[in-house]
């Protein structure tokens, strides 16, 4: 199940405050200024920088190439 509009106009990210690209085929939230992941589980996004993994070059193509990714932040 997708995030909801209004949660994903809230999120930024915990580490650098910036807006993170939601990509729900791939149940993440990347930061493409620290080129990190957090993955959305259960409807339920894990924001914790423990958590967060790196993103290599060729997925932060895939997310950005995603026809459904959108930006989170854009209050």
């Amino acid at each position: 199940m997708p995030l909801d509009s209004f949660l994903l106009d809230l999120l930024e990210d915990p580490v650098d405050h910036g807006a993170l690209l939601y990509v729900p085929s791939k149940d993440v939230l990347f930061n493409p200024r620290l080129h990190i992941a957090y993955e959305v589980r259960d409807s339920i996004p894990v924001m914790l920088p423990d958590e967060s993994r790196s993103v290599n070059e060729a997925e932060e193509r895939s997310f950005n190439d995603d026809p459904d990714a959108r930006l989170t932040g854009q209050r």
